[in-house]
């Protein structure tokens, strides 16, 4: 996934969630510690620039793969481009924050989404 001052969140988000369809990921202007919530009123508009949200205006990519955790993504865009990340796991019809799984890797975030989602 690349990242540049250029890009718009809601291109990430698609792409995020395009690779993983039972998660989604939010951006907002401050990071938040592992295993601790991000507060709404820091929540950014999938229509900004990631140059608006963010401190470190670094250009390059983020590896994602199945086996990331939640808490190592997160990390990485904080650490790398200054930009705070939250992931977000479907359930049924809502978005439940993965605070408590952050271990999680992606992968098994997903699975549980589809669990949780899938009828029956």
């Amino acid at each position: 996934m690349s990242i540049d001052d250029n890009r718009k969140i809601f291109d990430i988000q698609e792409e995020f969630n395009h690779l993983f369809p039972y998660l989604k990921i939010d951006f907002f202007s401050r990071t938040h510690q592992p295993g601790c919530v991000s507060a709404k009123k820091f929540l950014k508009h999938g229509n900004k620039t990631l140059n608006e949200c963010r401190s470190i205006h670094n250009r390059g990519s983020i590896n994602i793969t199945p086996n990331t955790t939640v808490n190592e993504l997160e990390q990485t865009f904080g650490e790398k481009y200054g930009l705070g990340v939250q992931v977000f796991r479907k359930s049924g019809k809502v978005w439940l924050e993965t605070t408590v799984t952050d271990s999680w890797s992606l992968e098994e975030q997903n699975k549980q989404g589809e669990e949780l989602s899938s009828p029956g």
